[in-house]
């Protein structure tokens, strides 16, 4: 069975984000590492500079990121409405939850370039975030796991300001 390719949604805080980490690297970081890569190229023997050989391997890695946001941020949509039913959970959506043990949980559904599981920022291609897509509050959701599945219910649903370029 074939790989399904990531979404190429994103928020508004998300896109800055990226576009903020390209600047970087390419503008400031970049020329630094350059810098420092031509005065230990400049020292001699370049086969045992340890200094000429770790710049050169974060040259690498740095021109291998900046390739893929440069790459990346050329495809990515930007969501910047509102869903016109916000009472069912869509891309954005801030979802608060309860499992059996009455536990809460609170997501936001996020491209997947801007996932990050310790701030509650699900990937809307994970399965959490597939089974969440347009259900409302009070519905039960089951959620496959490695373990099995888990229930939970749907407590709450809001949508932050899509046009504003931060996470809340």
């Amino acid at each position: 069975m074939g790989t399904q390719a990531a979404s190429q949604y994103i928020t508004a805080a998300g896109h800055q984000a990226l576009k903020a980490e390209f600047e970087r690297l390419w503008r400031r970081e970049r020329p630094l590492v350059t810098k420092a890569l031509g005065e230990a190229a400049a020292e001699g023997d370049r086969s045992e500079n340890a200094e000429y050989i770790y710049r050169k391997k974060q040259l690498r890695e740095m021109d291998r990121r900046i390739r893929y946001l440069s790459k990346r941020l050329d495809v990515l949509q930007v969501v910047a409405e509102r869903p016109r039913d916000t009472s069912r959970i869509f891309f954005a959506a801030r979802v608060t939850l309860e499992d059996d043990d009455g536990e809460r949980k609170d997501f936001q559904l996020v491209g997947v370039d801007e996932t990050l599981a310790e701030a509650g920022r699900i990937s809307i291609d994970s399965p959490m975030a597939r089974a969440l897509l347009g259900r409302s509050v009070g519905d039960v959701v089951v959620v496959p796991t490695p373990r099995g599945e888990d229930e939970y219910e749907v407590l709450e649903i809001e949508y932050p300001d899509p046009k504003v370029s931060s996470y809340v």
